[in-house]
């Protein structure tokens, strides 16, 4: 890493020891001191060694010290008690940790941990110092070159307070000026500042920001153009802030993408997409290649549905594969703020098919979506203008399907699709949705999601892997195939129908489950029930006897018709029960609908309306209805 100690290096050291060289810098790996809270603290006779024993915010100083005089050719501690004068930078304790975060492989004072790594760390500790004089901030000039010990220049400039720029165009502003020492004054400031001997020496470890390090390799030099252009400064993003994961397109891979998209340049690209595409290869935090694993990742890009940040899938099996299209070719660049890894593709704006085809764990979907060449499903859910909630089975869920009622796939399918709609797991509730699925009369089918635990689906479906982001919707990967619903699956999969289910597997009661499962296009079906909540159970005076409850049951529910919500009028009389009587509607002014019974019992809400299922439809209702038993 470092070249063999120099003649330059043994002939500092011998200057050191005969010269009285004293220096107030401190390595630390962290400091928890507020630096502006701890002033230097001197007495009368202190000089800079006994001021920086008694000062937090400089707390470092004598192990600093130490670790550079365990090197033979210096003697640090014994120099700063000579006579001088000396002025001194002293960066603070926070300004010392920052650099240690710059110095790939140092994590504390304890990795300068040989002779020649000491002699560096004089070497950077001396182009702090301005030897025979006490130099006050009064005494500065604008545009002053100030020659160090080391030897190297550091330029003065008091446009914004007192800063002093170093060879690499770093700024050190003063924070604390003139605290004056019995040996010399020193001047605390915010930054370490490195001459160029040491930043040739420190050349493969002394980390940049990603915005300098991509600027550094010309491979990347669209990329940099790119952040130029966009939207939201983001060359001084990252810069700046922080930690940051970026996955950069070298210019081959822009090259490709403008050529791809019939873009001749950058600025063809409306600068809200190029933004948005910019931000899509970053991921906050710092991800060495090491800390990658197959699964999914959220970019900085909010170009997802609903402004949410776009997912990103990861794909370690065979090196580093991101949306299925773009392959990291060179991992781990390590940056002061983050790390980047090299790309050989832009990574597109993913939209649902784009995700579903890039993980490996949906290709039985994909293979269902277009199977015999057919493009319904990925035309559909290729929408840019619509937003999606998809349920994706996994692999393993096709494989336990039977497909039980042989219903049409593409049925299956579309029945895992909310359209109109892109719901984050967080923002789902016990609720029904219309899925993009219809029964023979075109109604949509509902699905039933229920997150009393996890999220689960019409009572069989669980969601594995929610939120999986994209430009048109939010996908959530599912470990079980939502088969086309019966009546029977709705009142078993809400729990606000536990009830009505109790009442209709009680003993002595008919086999209606299997006539209520009875498959579409096949009498008795359609259904038409009106389902009574726990509530409305809850409110009889008593139950039934077996008999009695049978009919009361089949009052309940109409056979051969799907009727839905849009089919009632005032005054409207229904198609007869299975018990035999009818039920009357009443749509009063303000819309709502009530249902006189066989009994004439009236007012009995509805509250939910059409639950629709392939084999019929429910309506929840607030009242157990009661059949004229005189009949």
């Amino acid at each position: 890493m470092l070249n063999n100690k120099s003649k330059k290096m043994k002939i500092l050291g011998k200057i050191l020891k005969s010269t009285a060289l004293v220096m107030l810098l401190i390595f630390a790996a962290s400091c928890s001191d507020d630096d502006n809270e701890n002033p230097v603290i001197i007495e009368d006779d202190d000089n800079i060694v006994e001021a920086a024993q008694k000062t937090s915010s400089l707390s470092s100083l004598v192990a600093a010290l130490s670790k550079a005089d365990e090197s033979a050719n210096n003697d640090l501690i014994a120099a700063l008690g000579s006579e001088g004068p000396f002025t001194v930078l002293a960066p603070t304790n926070e300004a010392f940790t920052d650099l240690l975060a710059r110095l790939d492989g140092f994590d504390s004072l304890d990795d300068f941990n040989d002779e020649q790594l000491q002699d560096l760390l004089a070497n950077i500790l001396t182009y702090h110092v301005v030897p025979g004089a006490a130099v006050g901030s009064v005494e500065l000039t604008e545009g002053q070159s100030i020659t160090t010990l080391q030897g190297e220049y550091l330029t003065v400039s008091l446009t914004d307070g007192v800063t002093f720029t170093d060879a690499a165009g770093e700024i050190a502003t003063v924070t604390t000026a003139d605290v004056e020492t019995e040996n010399g004054i020193v001047h605390i400031i915010d930054k370490v500042l490195i001459p160029q001997s040491a930043l040739d020496a420190l050349n493969d470890v002394l980390l940049v920001s990603i915005t300098e390090l991509a600027v550094s390799v010309p491979s990347l030099s669209i990329l940099v153009d790119a952040l130029v252009a966009a939207e939201g400064d983001l060359p001084t993003v990252l810069a700046n802030d922080g930690p940051f994961t970026v996955f950069a397109p070298t210019n081959e891979a822009f090259e490709a993408f403008l050529m791809a998209n019939d873009f001749n340049s950058l600025d063809e690209i409306p600068t809200e997409v190029l933004t948005q595409v910019l931000l899509n290869h970053v991921v906050a935090g710092t991800n060495l290649s090491t800390d990658l694993a197959t699964g999914y990742v959220s970019t900085l890009s909010t170009a997802g549905a609903n402004d949410a940040n776009l997912s990103m899938f990861v794909n370690i099996e065979d090196g580093v594969v991101l949306n299925g299209t773009s392959n990291v070719t060179a991992a781990d660049n390590k940056a002061i703020n983050g790390v980047v890894h090299i790309v050989d593709a832009v990574i597109g704006l993913p939209n649902i098919v784009d995700h579903a085809v890039a993980n490996p764990n949906l290709t039985s979907l994909v293979g269902a979506l277009t199977a015999d060449n057919n493009t319904t499903f990925t035309t559909l859910l290729s929408d840019s203008e619509t937003d999606f909630t998809v349920f994706a089975p996994l692999n393993s869920a096709f494989d336990n399907f039977t497909n039980p009622s042989d219903n049409a796939l593409n049925t299956i399918l579309a029945n895992h699709v909310i359209s109109g709609a892109a719901a984050n797991a967080t923002s789902l509730t016990n609720t029904y949705f219309n899925t993009a699925a219809t029964n023979a009369d075109g109604d949509n089918l509902s699905i039933y999601v229920n997150v009393d635990d996890g999220v689960k689906l019409n009572g069989i479906s669980s969601v594995a892997a929610a939120d999986i982001v994209a430009t048109n919707g939010i996908i959530h990967a599912v470990d079980t195939v939502i088969d086309l619903p019966s009546v029977v699956t709705f009142a078993t999969a809400d729990p606000n129908f536990s009830s009505l289910v109790g009442a209709l597997t009680a003993e002595g009661q008919p086999d209606f489950v299997s006539v209520l499962s009875t498959p579409n296009g096949t009498d008795p079906t359609p259904f038409t029930i009106f389902a009574p909540t726990n509530s409305a159970f809850a409110n009889l005076a008593e139950v039934p006897s077996w008999d009695v409850l049978t009919a009361v049951l089949n009052h309940h529910v109409i056979s051969g018709t799907n009727i839905v919500s849009g089919d009632l009028s005032n005054g409207l009389t229904s198609p007869a029960t299975l018990e035999g009587d009818t039920l009357t509607f009443t749509i009063d002014g303000d819309n709502n609908v009530t249902i006189t019974d066989g009994s004439g019992n009236s007012e009995i809400g509805i509250i939910a309306v059409d639950v629709q299922a392939n084999n019929g439809v429910i309506h929840a209702i607030d009242t157990v209805m009661i059949p004229n038993t005189s009949n």
